[in-house]
Formats: C-alpha cells, sequence, structure tokens
C-alpha cells in the first residue's frame, strides 16, 4: 500500500483556471516582449496555450516529460517518481517562456531548468518545495495538497441527499 503525503484535495475548476491563466498572461505581458513559449507537457499545454492567445504568441514548442507514477488506486496516491526527457528544445530559452501548470517538488521543474536555463519559467500554480525555480506564478499552495485540474475530474449529477445522496468525504 502506497502512503498517500497528501491531506486533502483542491479542485480547481475551469473557469478559475481559465481566470488564473490570463492573469498570470497580464503580469508576463508587464515584463517585455516573448519570443515564444515553451510548454512542459502535459499539464503545461492547456496554460500555454491560453497564455499564447492573452499574449498573441505564436512560436509554441514543448519539453517532453513524465515524472508522476500512478499509486495503488490510481488517483491522490500519485508518487513522483523519476523524471524522463522524452523530448527537449534546441537553445538555452532565451527570449522563451517556459509554461507549466503546478510545480509541486521540483523535481521535474528542476531538469526543465538545466534543458532552457534562460528561460522565463511561469507557472499557474506553485508549492513551497517547488516555488524558488519558479519566476512568476500566480497562487501558492501547501505542500500538503493535492490539485486536481478540470481535465482530471469528471462533473455529474449530486443526487440530493433528501433522495439519499452522499457526502464526498463523508461517513458511511
Amino acid at each position: 500500500m502506497t502512503h498517500n503525503p497528501y491531506e486533502n484535495d483542491i479542485v480547481i475548476s475551469w473557469p478559475e483556471l481559465h481566470r488564473d491563466a490570463r492573469f498570470l498572461s497580464h503580469e508576463l505581458h508587464r515584463k517585455g516582449q516573448w519570443k515564444g513559449i515553451i510548454a512542459l507537457t502535459r499539464g503545461g499545454m492547456i496554460p500555454a496555450a491560453l497564455v499564447a492567445r492573452e499574449l498573441d504568441i505564436r512560436l509554441i514548442d514543448t519539453i517532453c516529460v513524465t515524472s508522476y507514477e500512478a499509486g495503488a488506486t490510481g488517483k491522490a496516491e500519485q508518487i513522483q517518481g523519476s523524471v524522463q526527457v522524452l523530448k527537449s528544445v534546441p537553445g538555452d530559452g532565451e527570449g522563451f517562456l517556459l509554461i507549466d501548470d503546478l510545480v509541486d517538488t521540483g523535481g521535474t521543474a528542476r531538469v526543465a531548468r538545466r534543458l532552457v536555463p534562460k528561460a522565463h519559467f511561469a507557472t499557474l500554480y506553485t508549492k513551497p518545495a517547488g516555488r524558488p525555480i519558479v519566476d512568476t506564478f500566480v497562487k501558492e499552495f501547501k505542500q500538503n495538497k493535492w490539485i486536481y485540474f478540470p481535465w482530471d475530474i469528471e462533473y455529474k449529477f449530486a443526487t440530493p441527499i433528501k433522495d439519499g445522496g452522499r457526502v464526498a468525504n463523508g461517513p458511511g
């Protein structure tokens, strides 16, 4: 059985993600002109697309990495494994934005930083362990929170309590 280091979950909605991506774009626009965007796959792809739209950036590339392995249930019990680079980009990243959704422990972020050390690293969210690696971010969450993004969850009808509905994570 895998130990779950996360105290509880935070669910990010599509409207919240979009609002935060626009705020991030505003901050990045104030910092200057950018040659292009390098998205960290897979989590950085949607934030990168939103930032690209807001800043009218057409040149987008990816650094393709994998670092999470599913735990026993395949859910929040995920654990970070070793980082594997599946695809990199040429150059040192000068003039480019490196975009990701979240920097958690910083393992993936450190690898990306080594690949493009001169890129400006921007994320929607960060946690304390990864915070020193990021140049610009929107929100910081506690290290023991698991973040669910809109693409991670399924919205469905919730049966009212009076009709037999249950409280999530509740007793019984």
